[in-house]
């Protein structure tokens, strides 16, 4: 596997600042909450500065990309094509640096969510919602839940993220409704 050092310069010159700088906010939040919750923080360090990655691929790119690599793309993604940087971020995390798939997992599924997530898989989420350069009204409360309950937080944030695409009448992923569905048993 890569080292840190090597993909993080690799990110840094795929990503604009902004993105850049949020994906090392993302890193930092993940490593507090690996701490919190004892997940080894080199991992949660890496899934964090990568998992933005192909954030920033044209539609028509990410499209090709998934083609080219077998990479299913479902009738959600079609709709929202903005969807697959997780899945595209993660297949490159792979190929190129070396992750296994405790690694990719998280960052495959950091927008959607899914069923039975890993403790890996619920930082990266929780992480890339309330990290530094977030900005919204109850950021404040999402963060103390996430550093006493880990899962309520998570359940927390698909709620809201779910009573959010349908206030703006978007389809729901279905990973993220089988995941709500996985938190409310």
């Amino acid at each position: 596997m890569k080292s840190y050092k090597e993909i993080y310069e690799i990110v840094k010159n795929t990503l604009s600042e902004y993105r850049f700088f949020h994906s090392q906010c993302v890193a930092n939040r993940c490593v507090e909450l690996a701490s919190i919750y004892q997940v080894d923080k080199d991992a949660a360090k890496l899934v964090g500065i990568v998992h933005d990655m192909a954030k920033e691929m044209l539609p028509e790119e990410k499209v090709k990309y998934c083609k080219e690599n077998h990479l299913e793309i479902d009738e959600i993604e079609k709709d929202n094509v903005g969807l697959l940087h997780g899945k595209i971020a993660a297949d490159i995390a792979k190929k190129q640096f070396g992750f296994s798939e405790d690694l990719c997992s998280p960052i495959r599924y950091h927008t959607t969510g899914k069923e039975d997530m890993s403790l890996l898989d619920k930082i990266l989420y929780v992480a890339d919602m309330t990290s530094e350069d977030r900005k919204f009204e109850n950021k404040e409360y999402i963060i103390n839940l996430g550093n006493k309950d880990l899962d309520e937080c998570v359940k927390y944030i698909l709620k809201e993220g779910i009573h959010l695409r349908i206030a703006k009448n978007k389809k729901i992923h279905l990973n993220s409704v089988k995941a709500l569905n996985f938190f409310m048993e």
